[in-house]
């Protein structure tokens, strides 16, 4: 039974970055791309045409700027559904909380590299939300409350194991960080986070993160 691809469209003004981003990701056996554009304009003639499921949007680009061209995606009933992932050079703390609030479903920084890369396309696809571990932690740090996060209960409801990667993951670890820290696969953390989120009644590592914060499990200065 063949796997079933994501749809993925990527915009940057930059070709060797396109072509990078085409290469990680028509490598994986369950997402293709099937268009790019290198502007604001193109990104909305190709996402409205190819309607893909996940776009891959940068920020600085010519004639319209990728939260822009987020804005006006989000809006058209064609392309509401799409998920839009912003990638970035810039990790400017006014990009991250105008992108999510328009609607983005992750906002990651290029040099994120190719597996949280396309970690963030498979969790868009399934209606989650990654964002980039640094940018997490300065979210939680200096913008939880205004971007609206809310506080669970629950911390009994964890194991220690549990406990121990809701802890990492407030600090701004990957899967594979906390997989080498804790002598584990990756995929076994991969379970591990979807459990706690399930757990928590979060949706994402954002949730996660704020979540241990508030309850003492992690502090601020835990990530350097």
């Amino acid at each position: 039974m063949s796997v079933p691809e994501t749809r993925v469209v990527v915009v940057d003004d930059q070709r060797d970055v396109r072509s990078s981003f085409r290469m990680f990701i028509d490598s994986q056996p369950d997402m293709r791309v099937v268009g790019e554009a290198a502007d604001g304009p193109s990104a909305l003639h190709t996402v409205r045409h190819l309607i893909p499921d996940v776009v891959l949007m940068d920020i600085r680009m010519p004639e319209l700027d990728g939260l822009e061209a987020t804005r006006l995606l989000m809006k058209d009933p064609r392309t509401s559904h799409c998920r839009i992932i912003v990638v970035t050079t810039f990790d400017l703390d006014e990009y991250v909380s105008s992108a999510l609030a328009l609607g983005a479903s992750g906002f990651l920084l290029k040099r994120s590299g190719p597996t949280l890369l396309t970690e963030a396309i498979r969790a868009a696809a399934n209606g989650d939300m990654l964002v980039s571990p640094q940018i997490t932690v300065r979210l939680l740090r200096h913008g939880r409350g205004r971007l609206g996060w809310v506080s669970r209960p629950g911390s009994s409801r964890l194991s220690a194991r549990e406990t121990e990667v809701a802890r990492l993951v407030a600090q701004g670890r990957t899967n594979a960080d906390i997989a080498e820290e804790l002598t584990v696969s990756a995929g076994t953390v991969k379970t591990h986070v979807a459990n706690i989120a399930a757990k928590l009644q979060v949706h994402n590592r954002v949730g996660i993160a704020a979540w241990a914060w508030e309850h003492g499990i992690a502090e601020p200065t835990d990530y350097t």
